[in-house]
């Protein structure tokens, strides 16, 4: 089953879910800063996409700049950062089986579900 990790306060995020609402493909929904993503889950999202943990990390945030951004941070501790400041992750993430990609721009999504 297709799942989007969503914001729907954020543009890009709500691009990528109509992407999938217009591919007729039945998917979840996942508002991933009420519904957290566990470490196990991040790790698995992260092999997925076939990244490092610091490239699932939105820089740009204030929560990134003001607590983090000059730390020589392990992945482990990214993990952590990403459960306990879940706005830290990059969105929208859109998984389908073992496949993942980040829908910046929206037309990403277009390969996991053609």
């Amino acid at each position: 089953m297709i799942k989007i990790y969503h914001n729907s306060r954020c543009s890009k995020s709500r691009e990528g879910l109509k992407v999938l609402e217009d591919s007729g493909k039945k998917f979840e929904v996942v508002k991933y800063l009420e519904e957290i993503p566990t470490k196990d889950e991040l790790r698995n999202i992260i092999s997925c996409l076939d990244i490092k943990p610091i490239n699932l990390i939105r820089k740009s945030e204030a929560i990134w700049k003001e607590k983090f951004k000059n730390l020589p941070l392990s992945d482990e501790e990214l993990l952590d950062a990403m459960v306990t400041y879940p706005k830290l992750i990059e969105r929208p993430i859109v998984l389908n089986g073992n496949r993942a990609v980040i829908g910046r721009p929206a037309s990403n999504i277009d390969s996991l579900i053609n």
